[in-house]
């Protein structure tokens, strides 16, 4: 009799090998802290030139130059409605205003802004008489009205005497027939005067001069 073989089968299985982590994988959706740490110091400093930029934007129109756009035509010729001009706030810092200057000032009748020329500064006379303007008793020669234009007071009497006290200036449109200025409401203060306007082809340079070389 055959004898049987009775011994097991055994057959060899592979097994994989698990991967060994040194360390843990990050997620995705995670991020590491050094790279939200560094995120958060870009947003800081993005945030920090944005205020600065405001901060320099406000400095230099509220001290410095501003924009402002000429609403009406009590300027014309020289300044024409709706167009846009520099305003250097800084002229008047260190010289006062003087006459010829073109000027952005507070209305003392409506307390808005409105944009005049000097014709006086304190201290001085002005006398209307017959359509024409006199400056401590001399013609005030204006080349840059229109030609022909006259100027009259504000009343019926076209004859009339003002005097500029201490730190007052007497202002008018270049417009004379529609302008409402000092002859209205009288010499403006100097708080009022706020600024220098650019003229067109003056440099930024020239009109911070302006105040004390224009007589």
């Amino acid at each position: 009799m055959a004898q049987e073989n009775t011994s097991p089968h055994l057959s060899m299985i592979s097994i994989p090998e698990q991967p060994v982590w040194t360390n843990p994988p990050t997620p995705p959706e995670q991020k590491p802290p050094g790279k939200m740490i560094k995120l958060a110091r870009q947003m800081g400093l993005l945030v920090l030139i944005g205020l600065m930029s405001m901060g320099c934007y406000f400095g230099i129109s509220r001290f410095f130059l501003q924009s402002v756009e000429v609403v009406g035509v009590s300027m014309l010729p020289t300044l024409k409605d709706a167009n846009h001009y520099l305003l250097n706030r800084w002229a008047f810092q260190h010289h006062e205003p003087q006459r010829g200057d073109v000027v952005v000032i507070r209305d003392p009748g409506d307390h808005g802004f409105s944009v005049k020329r000097v014709i006086a500064v304190a201290g001085e006379s002005v006398y209307f008489r017959r359509g024409r303007v006199y400056i401590n008793g001399a013609e005030l020669d204006e080349p840059y009205l229109s030609p022909s234009t006259r100027t009259f007071t504000d009343s019926a009497i076209h004859e009339q005497f003002i005097m500029c006290g201490k730190d007052q200036y007497f202002v008018m449109g270049d417009n004379r027939p529609v302008s409402i200025d000092s002859r209205i409401y009288g010499p403006v203060s100097r708080p009022d005067v706020l600024g220098l306007l650019v003229l067109p082809g003056e440099s930024v340079q020239r009109a911070s001069t302006l105040a004390s070389a224009k007589r």
